[in-house]
């Protein structure tokens, strides 16, 4: 691939900066404040924060790791805008779903399609990584970076769980999605690792 070819990251990383600063504006725009004056007021509200504060970890945690992998990656190509654009697609939908499962937490539908948009965008993530991998050819520093990524195995099967118990347990749906995001929320060790200089 020629250099005429490839496009900065420093463009892809700014305008997913702007992207996801928006998804995070749009999610605390939908928090309405109690009613009444009394603690009593935002407690009954749990149900909408608790969503809010998943959902904000999520998108940090695509945030950051964005981050670290534009680090391994100083030149993109069109495949790559189209990859990081289809992930932007799933995140921007976030905050709807939030809202909807927020209002409704104890639905079925609601919080089958939080985890389905949740793996939609574990999905795209998947695909943008595999683009990189692609672009940086057999000796991918991003691909040795990755090693087996059983984390990202294992996060896939909890959104399934999650989905599959959605129509059985809600707040079962809700703990595999919340032990998704507990998995992911310190930045991935292996790309900084590997930034570093150091074994993978």
């Amino acid at each position: 691939m020629t250099a005429e070819s490839r496009i900065d990251s420093e463009r892809l990383v700014a305008f997913s900066d702007g992207v996801i600063a928006v998804i995070i504006t749009i999610m605390v725009l939908e928090l309405k404040a109690p009613a009444g004056a009394a603690l009593a007021d935002v407690l009954h509200l749990w149900p909408v924060l608790l969503a809010y504060v998943l959902s904000f970890i999520y998108v940090g945690i695509y945030w950051t790791n964005h981050h670290h992998f534009a680090r391994l990656m100083p030149h993109v190509t069109g495949g790559i805008l189209w990859a990081n654009l289809h992930l932007l697609f799933w995140l921007s939908l976030v905050p709807f779903t939030t809202a909807w499962v927020g209002d409704h937490e104890s639905a079925s539908v609601p919080t089958a399609l939080y985890g389905l948009v949740l793996m939609g965008c574990a999905l795209s993530w998947l695909l943008l990584q595999r683009m990189a991998i692609r672009a940086q050819g057999p000796n991918s520093p991003l691909k040795r970076a990755l090693g087996r990524d059983w984390k990202g195995k294992l996060s896939f099967a909890l959104y399934l769980a999650g989905i599959a118990a959605s129509f059985l347990a809600t707040p079962v749906a809700d703990l595999c999605y919340a032990i998704v995001a507990a998995l992911w929320l310190v930045p991935d060790r292996r790309v900084e690792r590997h930034l570093r200089g150091t074994a993978v």
